[in-house]
């Protein structure tokens, strides 16, 4: 198992667009639907979640050989502990230390994306 910075790039873009994603979708949720933070961040993080996991099977981590189902169980709990850790510091953050909503998530989603997100998807759900 070596570092493959290839691949941590690709990861990372995967990431990105990922991101994007999520983005454009916290903000419509929390400016437009008026969500709360948290939950927008639960809603948006879903579906940047299922941009995320398409981009790292076929093109970052290149695994196919493993089945789809194996692969996807595996990143849904990391989605939900990504999630879990972004939305809780969204809280702390916006609900209670008043900052802006869009800084806070940046914040988040570079920690917890670097931090948590590629370390479990490279050396677990997409390890070959």
């Amino acid at each position: 198992m070596s570092f493959k910075w290839k691949e941590f790039f690709k990861a990372q873009f995967s990431a990105f667009l990922g991101g994007l994603a999520d983005f454009g979708i916290y903000t419509f949720c929390y400016k437009i639907l008026l969500f709360t933070a948290p939950f927008s961040n639960v809603v948006s993080g879903s579906l940047g979640a299922i941009v995320n996991f398409t981009i790292n099977r076929y093109w970052s981590f290149n695994n196919t050989a493993v089945p789809l189902a194996s692969q996807l169980w595996k990143f849904i709990l990391v989605v939900v502990g990504s999630i879990t850790l972004k939305s809780l510091g969204i809280h702390l953050l916006v609900d209670i230390w008043h900052w802006h909503f869009l800084l806070s998530k940046l914040i988040l989603e570079i920690v917890v994306s670097l931090g948590f997100n590629f370390t479990l998807q490279k050396y677990w759900v997409f390890r070959k």
